[in-house]
């Protein structure tokens, strides 16, 4: 039986349109569930929206739309950005659904049996923006003295009715959870965690709202809904049958990673292994904060002009190639910058240029001038095994490797190397010119790199699953035999067949009215 992986991104709020950041998030998630399922695991990747709180309810109110039907619209977006980036999920919940709602209360049930959930007065400084109850000590000064939160969003005073979570119950667990090694990357994150951990008494969390009633309704309060929070996050549970279906959330859960991004780590990292712990269920195995998307070195805004639609960047320079770029550009975990110029620069001088020319030329060659295949029967020469070594090294044990502790860019540099390496090789060995001095020489030069190849593709195969199996066709090369089990038998080619080869990676141009992100 395959060993379960599951994985989650963060639960979008879709009070407006997917943004890059989401597209980021969306396709890192799919890369490493992708990479999971080639390593032979029996993957599970949930994503979904969050539908609820006083932002959806207003924003919603302020357009003059019912609440659910502009929800449902909105959700229906993140899911077209899914479809169109080839998001390979296996769930997409929302949280206005029946099964999430009893997930909920189920969650809300097991804390309230614990002893953790008390009723009591609120009064305090909460975002409506980010959905979140913040100490005075963290809110900064903005403008004219307005008080902002750490995110430099407006705080309100608020005061009414909720229901209380002993958070401070659970500061010793939750310190010495964040400083187990692997549980929060990357190292930063931990840092600022546990700083706030430890510089500061842990308050209780006020996990329930009565000035306004879009939410889940909390169970024998039906004045109050749940805190928006801790609705959301109950979504990973949702995503594995919680809490009816038994055999799926005990193969899966404990989670083994959720990806987020970095502005939302403290819940992930401090209320949701809480909660948790008091309802009695494991904690995650590996939460992860990854950075952000600057446009051009620049946060995005709407004010500045300079958001962009994901879906139009892949329309414009293809998805394999956004894909690529994104997890090949930006140091994973970091904040990484991102233009049109960029994407066209690094696209067409790796991707096109380098590995696209390498296939195309090799295979279109072979169809050419040996009527689509051979049998390599000279014998294998030192330059060959040199660069089966290298390519077999980044393939099989690199790029994984570096994959397996999220890595991504590193993973894809090594991957570049190899491919660099083959190029190279087919310069010194000039097939061409063993065509006419050495034909069987040529077919063992050839099918050395067909080897190479079909190893190169399959690896990035996560990364560029379409432009892969699209040179995977060409080659010839069994479905079963594209996975991380497969390389791992060095099977090297010796039988070529090659079946039209068409440019996998064809060159982007800026596109004329402007630069177009």
């Amino acid at each position: 039986m395959a060993e379960p992986y599951y994985i989650t991104t963060a639960i979008a709020y879709p009070n407006g349109k997917p943004h890059i950041g989401h597209a980021y998030e969306a396709i890192a998630a799919d890369v490493i569930a992708r990479f999971q399922r080639m390593n032979g695991r029996d993957v599970r990747l949930v994503t979904g929206t969050d539908e609820h709180g006083l932002k959806m309810d207003q924003t919603a109110r302020g357009l003059g739309r019912d609440t659910l039907e502009f929800a449902t619209e909105m959700s229906n977006y993140f899911r077209d950005m899914c479809a169109a980036l080839n998001i390979s999920y296996d769930e997409f919940c929302r949280t206005t659904e029946p099964r999430h709602k009893e997930a909920s209360t189920a969650l809300w049930k097991a804390m309230e049996a614990s002893g953790d959930l008390y009723l009591d007065r609120y009064e305090g400084w909460y975002s409506i923006r980010d959905e979140a109850f913040y100490a005075e000590e963290e809110l900064i000064e903005g403008e004219g003295g307005q008080k902002l939160s750490p995110q430099n969003t407006p705080v309100e005073w608020t005061v009414e009715e909720s229901w209380f979570f002993r958070l401070s119950k659970y500061r010793d667990f939750l310190i010495a959870l964040n400083e187990t090694p692997g549980f929060l990357e990357p190292e930063s994150r931990r840092n600022e965690v546990l700083g706030f951990l430890k510089g500061q008494e842990l308050r209780d969390l006020s996990v329930s709202r009565t000035s306004f009633n879009w939410g889940v309704p909390v169970p024998g309060s039906p004045d109050h809904v749940m805190y928006v929070w801790v609705d959301a996050l109950t979504t990973y549970l949702t995503g594995i049958g919680y809490p009816d279906n038994a055999e799926m959330f005990d193969k899966y859960w404990p989670v083994n990673l959720h990806l987020i991004g970095k502005d939302i780590v403290r819940f992930h990292a401090v209320y949701w292994p809480a909660f948790l712990q008091s309802a009695g269920l494991p904690v995650p195995q590996k939460v992860f904060g990854h950075g952000f998307l600057l446009h051009r070195g620049e946060k995005m805004s709407k004010s500045l002009g300079n958001v962009v639609d994901p879906l139009e960047l892949a329309e414009q320079f293809g998805v394999d190639q956004l894909r690529y770029f994104l997890l090949r550009e930006v140091s994973f975990g970091q904040d990484g910058s991102y233009s049109a110029e960029a994407i066209v620069t690094r696209c067409n001088a790796e991707l096109a240029n380098s590995f696209g020319n390498l296939c195309q030329r090799v295979l279109s060659f072979i169809a050419k001038n040996c009527d689509g295949g051979f049998t390599a029967e000279a014998p294998v020469a030192p330059a060959d095994v040199a660069l089966r070594e290298k390519v077999r090294k980044a393939c099989v044990e690199e790029l994984p490797q570096a994959f397996d502790r999220l890595a991504l860019s590193v993973g894809l540099d090594a991957w570049m190397q190899a491919v660099f390496a083959c190029n190279a090789y087919v310069d010194e060995q000039a097939p061409w010119a063993l065509r006419k001095t050495d034909p069987e020489r040529m077919k063992r030069v050839l099918a050395t790199l067909c080897g190479c190849i079909r190893d190169l593709a399959v690896a990035v195969s996560p990364v560029t699953p379409m432009a892969s199996a699209k040179i995977l066709d060409a080659l010839c090369i069994p479905q079963d035999a594209r996975d991380l089990a497969a390389l791992a038998q060095d099977n090297a080619l010796q039988e070529i067949r090659v079946d039209n080869p068409t440019p996998a990676f064809p060159r982007l141009e800026l596109p004329q009215n402007g630069d177009g992100a």
